[in-house]
């Protein structure tokens, strides 16, 4: 069994910066970054492959967000940049036990508490 323990988040203006982390306890496959807004369904925001050669992003965050890994430190990063109102989310790291990443939150085994996200207008 692999814990996901995801930190960084907090209150930001809009335009402003925020790097989240998400801290695994053993070693992990491909990984991902999905969000959930009050009232609304967990989407996909980002993943990764084990060897960070597979990089997929959602539409909505693509130029701003940048996904990326140290295997070495079993933890995964989310730099998140020009933050918008819109971003403001649950952030939850996903871990799963094959090497490249999907877009489907159902394909992944492990998560993480989740990280709250808020930007300010």
């Amino acid at each position: 069994q692999v814990q996901l323990v995801e930190s960084g988040g907090g209150l930001v203006q809009a335009g402003g910066s925020l790097r989240l982390s998400c801290a695994a306890s053993g070693r992990t496959y491909a990984m991902g970054w999905f969000r959930q807004a009050p009232g609304k369904e967990r989407e996909f925001v980002a993943a990764i492959s084990w060897s960070g050669y597979d990089i997929d992003y959602a539409d909505s965050v693509k130029g701003r967000f940048t996904i990326s890994r140290v295997n070495a430190k079993n933890t995964l990063y989310l730099q998140m940049n020009s933050l918008k109102p819109e971003d403001t989310a649950e952030y939850y790291c996903a871990a799963r036990r094959l090497t490249l990443p999907s877009l489907l939150s159902d394909n992944y085994d492990y998560w993480g508490q989740g990280t709250q996200v808020t930007v300010s207008s």
